[in-house]
């Protein structure tokens, strides 16, 4: 799940940009979440990849009203050279040292699936990918894929394409930004949950689970809270009561969280992850509003910060990690099966934050400009070499003369 959070400025009230540890720590408790949920510890904690959206919409929109506001525009090349190089390079090391140990040590049908999903995980939709193939996100029976969490890295990217553009458009028609952009934002995430109840199938909800459509609305509601005016009703609202309506929000998100099971809560898909993302994006207004808040501290805490920090590649390698060392794999269970997995994950996330993201992001100078585009061309060149030339498994004859 999820999804890439990769900035920690954001506005005071009364403008400029501040570092907010708190956000940090939002992440940490988004990823711990996630990987409860797929090591089968908490029923809800899929619903982090909704925190982990709305803290996308948040951050990405603040930092874009920040540029319009100073500069009258956005620089649309600049925007997307920053993220890519903030995740392409994460991602690509994951999926060439998943294709390839698969290829070498995986089953058949799993070598099949990571060489057929491969090139729409690179083409950032491989969630539409799997509503096409009609791969039920829930069926944990069938074969295992290790790329499937990557459709919210899709999500998100197919939100930082187009929601600098609809930025610029609505800069260029006059004053009061703000309004405009919440008012974007509110109407267009009305308009994905309206999707999400018209097209659900109670029996299997995919297809709007991992929509771009229907998951947009998650995205949105924290775009609409970083704008000025949302704040602006947000603290009238909550006045001084701040501190108590966030210890709340955690509360009732934590039950959520610890009730909430998929498909059998059907409400979910109904209003519910409209809900939830509405209550989370609410969360992250009220701590970038109150840093100083006991729940604010409490997220900053370094630990968490610090999972928070790594989240992004902690969420890509996590799910590769739990597919290969299933509990039939390795012969463990239950918290001890769990603390294998988390620690190589953890691991893994680490090395990838220090020896490729960091490096790269804040550091290679070939990666900046013309140079950069050269890379990034070279890059996705080696991928599609990579998919083309690993031979995949032929498919298991079935003998019908026997039938």
């Amino acid at each position: 799940m999820t999804h890439d959070q990769p900035i920690t400025a954001a506005r005071p009230a009364s403008g400029g940009g501040r570092h907010l540890p708190a956000l940090d720590g939002l992440r940490g408790v988004a990823i711990l979440g996630v990987l409860l949920f797929h090591t089968d510890h908490l029923p809800g904690g899929f619903l982090g990849v909704d925190l982990f959206f709305a803290l996308s919409g948040y951050l990405i929109t603040d930092l874009l009203l920040r540029e319009v506001e100073a500069t009258g525009t956005v620089a649309m090349a600049s925007f997307w050279g920053r993220r890519i190089r903030r995740l392409l390079p994460a991602l690509a090391a994951m999926l060439v040292g998943v294709t390839v140990l698969v290829w070498a040590v995986g089953p058949p049908d799993m070598v099949r699936t990571t060489l057929a999903d491969g090139p729409w995980v690179q083409l950032n939709v491989v969630n539409w990918h799997l509503i096409a193939e009609s791969a039920g996100y829930w069926d944990r029976f069938g074969p295992e894929r290790v790329f499937e969490h990557l459709w919210s890295i899709a999500v998100e990217e197919q939100f930082y394409l187009l929601w600098p553009v609809v930025l610029l458009v609505i800069a260029r028609f006059g004053r009061d930004l703000g309004r405009r952009v919440a008012v974007v934002a509110v109407l267009a995430s009305a308009v994905s949950l309206l999707l999400t109840i018209t097209l659900v199938d109670p029996a299997d909800p995919t297809r709007v689970y991992v929509g771009t459509d229907t998951r947009m609305s998650s995205l949105l509601l924290g775009a609409v809270v970083a704008t000025r005016p949302a704040r602006t009703v947000l603290a009238r609202l909550t006045g001084r009561a701040a501190g108590v309506v966030l210890v709340l929000f955690v509360v009732g998100l934590g039950t959520a969280w610890s009730l909430v099971d998929g498909t059998d809560t059907p409400w979910l898909f109904t209003g519910g992850l409209f809900a939830h993302s509405l209550a989370s994006a609410l969360l992250i207004g009220l701590c970038a509003r109150e840093p100083r808040s006991l729940v604010s501290r409490a997220l900053a805490w370094r630990p968490l910060r610090w999972l928070g920090l790594i989240s992004y590649s902690l969420y890509l390698w996590h799910w590769p990690v739990i597919v290969l060392l299933s509990p039939e794999v390795t012969g463990l269970d239950g918290w001890s099966w769990t603390a294998l997995v988390g620690a190589l994950s953890i691991a893994l996330a680490t090395l990838s934050k220090y020896l490729v993201e960091d490096p790269v992001r804040f550091r290679a100078t070939w990666a900046r400009g013309r140079n950069g585009v050269f890379a990034f061309a070279a890059l996705m060149i080696g991928l599609a070499a990579l998919w083309l030339a690993l031979p995949t498994p032929e498919p298991p004859t079935i003998d019908v003369t026997g039938l």
